[in-house]
């Protein structure tokens, strides 16, 4: 009841608020109405996407652009709360905030948590790239604005993407001495206060100086500890700028730091499948939850005391932007270095009990970069040119470790007492000894000692040799608790790139757009790897009492033996896998772009566009991708951990209407062709790399902004999206087997965003502040397992749903002093964020669960 009533109100605000608007008289010296002064439309906003300084209404591409005031009013703090405002875009966040943040524009993003994946979908702040989604999630500064180009990228940024850009713009220094601080109160016990100061040194230099420091408790709550919770924030930065600026150079100097120190992230039980009795069991015997059996709306789950999700971020860099005016030529230079860190801890098992973990999982990525351009006008006007280049030095490390746990044998023991307990063997048999030996009352034989009851070979053989009959006699030597691996990756690229960017004008109405971009790619990959896992030892030894005992396995019952081997000796963990290795790969590739735009009018602009896309290949930064030979496979090469690169054949028809500063309308309609799309999927106890043939991503999106007076705006927004793995794809074999001409995992086919504010004049220099946006995703599959062949669904699907923010406060007619009420998902809406199939729980699925509603108050003091 409470739900429906929010939702109604929500909405009743959202659609109720134009009529109150048009008529009701704000704003200006003399208290004049709103609607008889002049203001500039909400599209138009100037944007550089083209490196030109135009409006969104003027550039034939797909872009929305965002203002910081809006950006405030949605209290999007940081890159994932953009896709609250814009329909195309998806943020999703898995395993780590750092390392498994995965932005998609049009269907197309970067999936698993693996720090060798690059972003689709590139994020550049002040004109620096970002290599990897997670590095950008980090809180936002005071944001001028956000660019998001849909489609790929290559002729205009330093770095190619084959799905789109999201370009932030943040606040510069500024010649007008002034500052601000800002102080916020939420639920879940949550604290903010940011700041920053900003004014001259002299008339050419002026500096600024921002700072943030943000906590809020967890929301996931642990069914083991009472008062632990997951999913919490405790993070600050500080920034500061100098600008120098003259009337022909400028040079813009930026050095930031940032930390964190929180733990994230949790997951919640969505699907239980057999294996859940056991975990209980387990988990049970030490008076624990092993799987907490609410409902995923609980957000709760169970977590082993001795572990925990912590994750460790630190993030640092300085950058320095050059623009020099040369005669009639501009020349920009943007030369960075950044250098961020993840330490993380993870209790794997996602359960109460104590079977696997992470303990300093560690991932450092070091980024130097350098962007040159030169832009400029020929032929009277007719033809405006871009050339640059652009290089990346990149040092990507990993040291992964995963270890077992204390309850690592008896999860094998447990589930392979289950596998064989039958009205001959009631208490079923074990491997490793965790429970009480045969002969004790309720005792638990060995698995060898059964085989050698009923197969008369293998009693021949036991009685000719004393020492197998004592082998099968004795339980196989386990795993140590804290045994697993500790293993270094280590990617060097060096990237190298010209691009080039011309607009030629060939009427006063038509103009022809040619880019073209060429990429030279090295990446030199080693490996060190190094694994104690003793229960390896039983599957890898060429004792002859071992490899008896194994082939008896086998001929008893294969899978089983494969099972057992996966359980003991995980492809994660396995001592097959010990050694150095080294690969290097060399790419290099043509993209570009066409575009022919034409003005039919002053208010409507039309276009056409072709575009090549291209997102290197690279290498997975885990163990768990080599074949075992013990599966069949040839054994680990460092070639086994390569993906190839993706290339994409992008076209797009669009429209812009600007028939009055009202309204504006843009349509586009797009189709995407994908080739070797890059995936990295979890099998239940490895992550495999896979590059799909062929996928398409097509569809129709529209924007509209209504502003029939200046102190009143909506934005509209609405995408039409199938983007689906082509049914020529064979996937027999693979883990997407069965997904044939299946949509893609989380991606909406229909998406409709609303975002409505109204500043009415109250008295004085003070405004109201009425504020409300909506995103509404239509139903999607969530990664889980292949689809159930009748209902179309995986094991884990949200059904349709809606978000709604809204804000409510009075601010000064300078915005400078404000005091705002806000609530993020009014309704309290829960979704699975993502899923996974939980490792070696068969049947048994996961969903990240969606944030809770959160509500507090802000205030802001300026000067």
């Amino acid at each position: 009841m409470k739900t429906s009533l929010f939702t109604a109100s929500a909405l009743a605000l959202i659609a109720a608020t134009p009529a109150i608007a048009q008529t009701a008289p704000t704003g200006g010296t003399g208290g004049a109405p709103a609607s008889e002064q002049d203001y500039q439309s909400a599209n138009d906003i100037v944007v550089t996407a083209t490196r030109r300084d135009e409006t969104v209404q003027d550039v034939p591409i797909a872009i929305t652009a965002v203002a910081g005031d809006l950006l405030q009013n949605a209290n999007v703090t940081d890159v994932r709360g953009l896709e609250q405002l814009a329909p195309s875009l998806q943020t999703v966040t898995g395993q780590s905030n750092a390392n498994n943040t995965n932005i998609s524009i049009r269907g197309i993003g970067t999936s698993g948590d693996n720090p060798g994946f690059e972003p689709a979908v590139g994020i550049f702040i002040d004109g620096v790239f970002r290599s990897r989604a997670g590095i950008a999630v980090a809180e936002l500064p005071e944001v001028d604005r956000v660019e998001i180009l849909r489609g790929p990228q290559g002729t205009l940024f330093g770095r190619n993407t084959s799905a789109g850009a999201l370009s932030i713009f943040t606040a510069q220094p500024k010649f007008d001495f002034g500052g601000y601080v800002e102080g916020t109160y939420g639920n879940y016990d949550a604290y903010s206060v940011k700041g920053g100061i900003t004014g001259p040194v002299t008339e050419q230099l002026a500096l600024r100086v921002d700072g943030g420091w943000r906590q809020r408790d967890g929301y996931i709550k642990d069914a083991n500890t009472p008062g632990r919770a997951i999913n919490d924030l405790d993070r600050w930065y500080v920034r500061g700028q100098a600008l120098y600026d003259t009337s022909t150079f400028s040079f813009r100097l930026i050095g930031d730091y940032y930390r964190t120190d929180e733990q994230c992230c949790g997951a919640v039980t969505v699907v239980r499948g057999p294996t859940a009795n056991a975990i209980d069991a387990i988990a049970g015997l030490s008076g624990r939850d092993g799987i907490y059996n609410g409902p995923p709306q609980d957000r709760t789950m169970a977590i082993s005391p001795n572990r925990n999700y912590a994750e460790k971020v630190r993030d640092w860099g300085v950058s320095g932007e050059l623009n020099a005016d040369i005669g009639d030529l501009k020349l920009t230079s943007i030369t960075a270095y950044r250098d961020w860190s993840v330490l993380r801890d993870q209790d794997i098992d996602f359960s109460g009990i104590d079977r696997a973990y992470r303990d300093n999982y560690t991932v450092g990525i070091k980024d130097f970069t350098q962007e040159v351009r030169l832009q400029g006008s020929l032929l009277d006007g007719k033809l405006d040119f871009l050339i640059g280049g652009f290089y990346l030095n990149e040092d990507n490390r990993l040291f992964d470790t995963v270890r077992l746990g204390n309850d690592a044998n008896r999860y094998v023991d447990f589930l392979l007492r289950g596998a064989t307990t039958s009205a001959a063997l009631p208490t079923g048999a074990q491997f490793f000894g965790s429970f009480p030996a045969a002969g004790t009352s309720g005792g638990v034989p060995l698995f060898s000692q059964v085989l050698l009851a009923s197969s008369p070979q293998l009693q021949a053989a036991a009685a000719a040799s004393p020492a197998l009959f004592a082998y099968l006699n004795t339980p196989l030597t386990g795993n140590t608790a804290g045994q697993g691996n500790s293993n270094n990756y280590r990617t060097k690229t060096n990237a190298f790139a010209a691009f080039t960017h011309n607009i030629i004008r060939l009427t006063d109405q038509l103009s022809l757009t040619l880019g073209l971009r060429w990429n030279h790619e090295t990446k030199d990959f080693t490996a060190t790897i190094r694994n104690d896992t003793a229960a390896c030892g039983f599957f890898n030894s060429t004792d002859p009492r071992a490899v008896t005992y194994r082939s008896a396995i086998r001929q008893a019952n294969t899978a089983l033996f494969n099972n057992l081997f996966l359980l003991s000796c995980n492809p994660a963990v396995s001592t097959e896998f010990n050694g150095s290795y080294a690969d290097k790969r060399t790419e290099n590739k043509l993209t570009g772009t066409a575009k022919l735009a034409y003005k039919l009018s002053d208010e409507v602009l039309s276009y056409v566009s072709y575009d090549r896309g291209y997102k290197s290949g690279g290498y997975n930064m885990d163990q768990a991708s080599f074949d075992s030979v013990i599966l069949g496979g040839n054994g680990p090469q460092a070639s086994d951990l390569r993906f190839g690169a993706e290339t994409v054949d992008a076209y797009e028809l669009g429209v812009k209407l600007s028939p009055s500063r009202a309204f504006t309308f843009n349509a586009a309609a797009f189709y995407q062709k994908f080739q070797n799309l890059q995936n990295l999927l979890f099998s239940g106890n490895s992550f495999v790399v896979f590059n799909i043939p062929r996928t398409t991503s097509k569809g129709v999106e529209a924007e509209a902004v209504i502003q029939p007076i200046r102190d009143f705006n909506v934005r509209l927004g609405y995408t039409w999206l199938d983007a689906r793995y082509d049914a020529s794809n064979n996937f027999n074999g693979t883990l997407f087997a069965g997904s044939e001409g299946q949509r893609i995992n989380n991606q909406p086919e229909n998406v409709v965003t609303v975002a409505t504010t109204w500043t009415p004049h109250l008295t004085g220099e003070w405004r109201a502040l009425l504020h409300a946006d909506m995103r509404y995703n239509s139903e999607v599959n969530v990664p889980s397992a292949s689809p159930n062949p009748i209902t179309g669904r995986t094991p884990i699907f949200n059904p349709g749903y809606p978000i709604i923010n809204a804000r409510i406060g009075i601010q000064s007619e300078d915005r400078t002093k404000r005091l705002e009420f806000w609530v993020e998902n009014l309704t309290n809406q829960y979704y699975n964020v993502t899923g996974f199939a939980v490792p070696e729980q068969t049947g048994t699925y996961a969903g990240y669960p969606s944030q809770p509603r959160f509500y507090g108050v802000t205030g802001r003091f300026g000067f």
